[in-house]
């Protein structure tokens, strides 16, 4: 927007810090909105979480035992959700479940409900915002999409991180810098991510990652390394305190050179 050239001139002087989370209010292990606490050690609340919320959502009960999708956003396209209507069809395809929840596009709306609607049972739709709601879908979801746009940052691939529900994330802005592409042979990775901001790349990504789902043994150690992430505000905190540091014993020696 006219301002690269003189960001590319000083890119030496530029940093980034992360978001930082909450987790005395995103942590399952504490989180008061469950039914059923659950952290790395004993996870077997998670299971407890999803079967409340598909009974919530009125969705079929025998997706307990097939990936449960989830997606908290803003609807509008900068979020990626014309993506995901176009994709709908390919989702269900993949015998799986959809919960979203949000408001925005007032034609994305309608198409979300229309297959809703279509598809009793298999998509859960609340347009809106509920609190409650919104830590019961981080919590029973198994997967959770951010296909977006562009995303400076973001916070909810963090929250999911924590709840063990795996990111599907468009490798842009914060979500690149935060989510890293699971690898089934080295066991290393947090999530799924795609670059093209396009359906089909979309698709595919959602498709990966529901491919190992049926790998029980890598599921677990993936969604166990997503658990394990930190991304505190005592992180953040530190990060601005070194810059803060670095700045000054900078500045320092220029007073000194001067």
């Amino acid at each position: 927007m006219g301002m690269e050239g003189i960001l590319q001139h000083r890119k030496s002087s530029l940093h980034g810090i992360l978001n930082g989370v909450d987790y005395k209010v995103w942590n399952p292990g504490m989180d008061s909105h469950l039914e059923t606490p659950y952290s790395p050690r004993k996870i077997a609340g998670k299971s407890g979480c999803k079967t409340s919320l598909l009974k919530e959502m009125k969705l079929n009960q025998s997706l307990n035992d097939k990936p449960l999708l989830g997606m908290i956003s803003r609807l509008d396209s900068q979020k990626g959700l014309d993506l995901l209507v176009k994709v709908l069809d390919d989702i269900l395809s993949l015998d799986v479940g959809l919960v979203v929840l949000g408001a925005g596009s007032a034609t994305i709306q309608r198409a979300l409900r229309k297959a809703s609607k279509n598809n009793p049972g298999r998509i859960g739709i609340a347009i809106g915002f509920d609190e409650q709601l919104a830590h019961h879908i981080m919590a029973g979801a198994d997967m959770f999409l951010i296909p977006s746009r562009y995303e400076p940052c973001g916070l909810t691939q963090m929250y999911a991180l924590k709840y063990g529900t795996i990111p599907i994330v468009r490798a842009t802005g914060g979500l690149e810098d935060t989510i890293i592409p699971f690898n089934p042979h080295t066991g290393k990775g947090n999530g799924f991510t795609f670059t093209d901001f396009k359906p089909r790349a979309f698709f595919a990504s959602i498709r990966n990652a529901v491919n190992l789902y049926q790998d029980t043994a890598s599921w677990k150690k993936l969604r166990s390394n997503a658990m394990k992430e930190d991304f505190s505000w005592a992180r953040s905190a530190s990060s601005y305190l070194d810059l803060y540091r670095s700045t000054l014993k900078n500045n320092k020696r220029q007073d000194s050179n001067a």
